[in-house]
């Protein structure tokens, strides 16, 4: 039999090859994985393993909840939520030097607190927004850079399918990681804004000021976004108070916001159409690489990677902080290769026995904080801490996917100058990181208060 640690090592050199080839990462974890078992332990397992292994994992009851919260963003998308959130934020905020750069990202947050999609909320805000800050003469890094990373909150502003997936991965509870992304959420709005302030400040040409809406058209941008946020409210609100779970939840949310497009007569047998297959099709992708995962999980597991890199790194003698330093900057290069979810489900399962191993230090450091960091805690605060910095792997070069969204919405702007404009979020992310890393209160403190 091969030398299960070698063997293991030339999986993960394949995997990354396939992915560099452009192949679905899906399929090429299935192919990786099916036959790094097979290798192993011979085809009899691996064929034993496929006739559990995809029911085992598409029944669980917690990813029920996936297609029913894409389906919601789905629908919001075509039901004109995201403009109605950034008419608002523009009544509101556009009477500032930069205000419509920051209605943009207020109506992000918003548009991604209902549809949990990083690359969705990227597409369909830089639809609606992008044309407004160009006729009032944004700088192209500006407006282009203030999307990409006003995309990027999709993913961690509850309800967020990737964080829902991180909460399968290592058994912890969905709601109470709704709960901890709501500070650590707020907060990234809030430096994105401030960001912007400071951006405008130096270069007042970026972002000029706008004419203040009338008394009339303010009215009727704070009203039509009521029913937003009361979608919200209703959803979000429902699952923290336990008058449901997020499966019922989503289901409240998909239906609310099935009758608020319906009402405006946006949501016609064609959309309702074209939502449910886009729901089917982005569906089918999550469980599919959920199944390439798993076996690439297993594979690993068998070959003793997880286990002798947890091992070399507690016996390494590094600081605990330093070794999540180092899986976090690890993210962020990873995500400029790869999607956040593929990311996220592929390495995880490495990832994990690795901060298993040191927790008694990073039990030491949360202590100041007061808190005990006992496993449940450890996965809470590494999980908001990893989707953060998977965020950052969306903005950063050279394949910062919501930057490539964009380009493709502003063809007139260089793909150069939107890093350029993205650069002072990216450094607004690293701040975040690091008070989140300094302070665990930030992340730990609102689950701890409500759960108790």
């Amino acid at each position: 039999m091969p030398d299960p640690m070698m063997l293991g090592l030339i999986g993960l050199g394949a995997l990354v090859l396939l992915i560099a080839a452009r192949m679905p990462i899906a399929y090429a974890m299935i192919l990786i994985g099916g036959a790094g078992i097979a290798a192993l332990n011979g085809p009899a397992l691996l064929l034993n393993q496929l006739k559990t292994l995809a029911w085992g994992q598409f029944s669980i009851y917690d990813l029920t909840v996936v297609p029913l919260f894409v389906l919601m963003g789905a629908l919001a998308g075509r039901a004109g939520l995201s403009a109605a959130l950034f008419r608002a934020g523009a009544a509101w905020l556009g009477w500032m030097r930069g205000g419509t750069a920051m209605a943009a990202i207020a109506a992000c947050a918003g548009f991604g607190a209902v549809c949990g999609s990083s690359l969705a909320t990227a597409s369909t805000m830089g639809k609606v927004a992008l044309p407004e800050l160009r006729r009032q003469n944004y700088s192209g890094a500006l407006a282009t850079g203030t999307l990409a990373a006003g995309g990027t909150l999709g993913i961690l502003i509850p309800p967020s399918v990737v964080l829902i997936l991180y909460a399968v991965l290592v058994e912890a509870n969905v709601v109470t990681m709704f709960m901890a992304a709501l500070v650590p959420g707020a907060l990234a709005v809030l430096l994105f804004l401030l960001t912007i302030a400071g951006y405008v400040a130096l270069l007042p040409g970026a972002g000029p000021a706008h004419a203040p809406a009338g008394r009339a058209e303010f009215r009727a941008a704070t009203l039509g976004v009521l029913p937003v946020l009361g979608i919200f409210a209703l959803v979000l609100g429902g699952i923290y108070l336990g008058l449901y779970n997020p499966t019922p939840g989503a289901a409240v949310g998909v239906a609310l916001v099935w009758v608020y497009g319906t009402l405006r007569g946006r949501l016609g047998p064609g959309a309702l159409r074209a939502s449910v297959l886009e729901t089917a099709a982005t569906s089918g992708m999550i469980y599919l690489i959920l199944l390439g995962a798993e076996l690439m999980k297993i594979f690993m597991s068998r070959a003793g990677l997880p286990q002798a890199g947890a091992e070399w790194i507690a016996g390494a003698g590094l600081a605990p902080l330093a070794v999540l330093v180092l899986l976090l900057a690890a993210l962020i290069v990873l995500g400029c290769l790869m999607d956040s979810l593929s990311m996220i489900l592929l390495v995880i399962p490495f990832f994990w026995p690795v901060l298993v191993e040191v927790n008694g230090g990073l039990y030491q450091m949360a202590e100041g904080a007061g808190f005990g960091m006992g496993t449940e805690d450890l996965k809470i605060w590494f999980g908001i801490l990893a989707l953060i910095v998977v965020e950052l792997g969306l903005i950063t070069p050279p394949v910062g996917m919501n930057v490539f969204v964009i380009s493709s919405l502003a063809r007139d702007v260089p793909m150069a100058e939107t890093f350029r404009g993205v650069l002072p979020f990216f450094l607004a992310e690293l701040l975040r990181v690091g008070l989140l890393l300094a302070f665990p209160a930030l992340v730990l403190w609102l689950p701890h208060a409500l759960g108790d």
